[in-house]
């Protein structure tokens, strides 16, 4: 899964539109690829006299196994829910004290009411709820199911991809299969694996959430399963024309990704002031207009929106969290690792 405007890589990065700022407070945040649009950062910089060191990472898998290697350091993280629920039970997270929260009142009841694994937001806060789609160049593909099943397309072999995550990829199998996303039936799994590897693999040029924006944008790529502002990032506006975005009729996985300070940060101050920054409904208005968002997770916001989103809160209705399978993730695993992705 990947998601800050013009920035990504994998080195850490000082994101300050003044290189000589000599700020002495400094805050670590470790988030995913565009999500967070500069101005954003600046203003918070700007009023809490501070630099903010943003690293970024592509998957959950990703940070989860850099922080277990040691990659201390940071204050907040931005993990989906099911690597919440992991991080909690693994006591990685710092308990929040909601009472330096202030705007915690803006948050939608019926998003905490999703989130089963921290629903008192005792080591979380929502940051967003979405979903990852499917974007279509209709320059080359006119016509297009709404549908997973475009994948099994084979006039267009060699010219779509599939994000590099197993628990998107095999989600999005087994809901156009009509079988729960977080199903631990191994019949179930074993279908979705095969119906992968014998449809929908033998037209993709390769699983990727690193390139498929840019792919996208260059036109090597028609077809692409991903995150909308990863899209609209890379393409031009005379591209936007030929480009339509959708979350399949089947649903599919959905994500909330939150805002956690790690155990052990050194600037928890700071890490509360900025969560309850980007809960300010100016603040979070301008977050979801940037990346042309619903404002799923903040009230208050939606008052405060100018830019139609790519989709609507509607449109996530379909779809499911993925949940935390404990031990049960072996069987993915056996299916995406050992069969899937093997040969590759």
């Amino acid at each position: 899964m990947k998601r800050i405007g013009v920035i990504a890589g994998a080195a850490m990065m000082v994101l300050s539109a003044c290189t000589a700022k000599t700020a002495e407070k400094k805050l670590y945040v470790y988030n995913w690829t565009y999500y967070t649009p500069e101005s954003i950062i600046e203003k918070f910089e700007e009023e809490y006299k501070v630099d903010v060191i943003y690293d970024v990472f592509a998957s959950n898998e990703e940070l989860y196994a850099k922080i277990k290697a040691g990659g201390s350091g940071y204050d907040i993280i931005f993990p989906s829910g099911d690597y919440v629920s992991i991080m909690i039970n693994q006591d990685m997270l710092e308990k929040i004290d909601k009472s330096k929260l202030q705007n915690l009142a803006h948050i939608d009841p019926t998003v905490l009411q999703k989130t089963t694994y921290d629903p008192a937001m005792d080591y979380s806060v929502p940051y967003y709820f979405g979903a990852a789609g499917i974007a279509v160049n209709t320059e080359y593909v006119p016509e297009f199911p709404r549908s997973w099943s475009i994948f099994a397309t084979e006039q267009l072999k060699g010219h779509m991809t599939m994000l590099d995550d197993m628990r998107e990829v095999m989600g999005d199998a087994l809901a156009f299969l009509g079988y729960s996303i977080n199903t631990v039936n191994p019949d179930e799994i074993i279908e979705a694996r095969d119906l992968i590897n014998t449809v929908w693999k033998p037209n993709l040029v390769k699983f990727d959430a690193e390139a498929f924006g840019k792919g996208f944008a260059d036109g090597d790529f028609w077809v692409v399963q991903g995150y909308p502002e990863v899209v609209y990032a890379e393409i031009s506006e005379s591209m936007r024309e030929n480009t339509v975005f959708f979350i399949p009729e089947e649903g599919g996985p959905s994500y909330i990704d939150s805002m956690c300070i790690l155990k052990g940060a050194k600037n928890i101050d700071l890490a509360y002031a900025f969560i309850d920054f980007i809960h300010r409904p100016e603040i979070y208005a301008e977050f979801t207009d940037y990346f042309e968002f619903p404002s799923t997770v903040n009230i208050p916001a939606r008052a405060l929106k100018k830019i139609e989103p790519f989709y609507s809160a509607e449109d996530l209705a379909q779809t499911t969290l993925k949940e935390d399978l404990g031990e049960d993730i072996a069987l993915y695993n056996a299916a995406w690792f050992d069969s899937i992705k093997i040969g590759e």
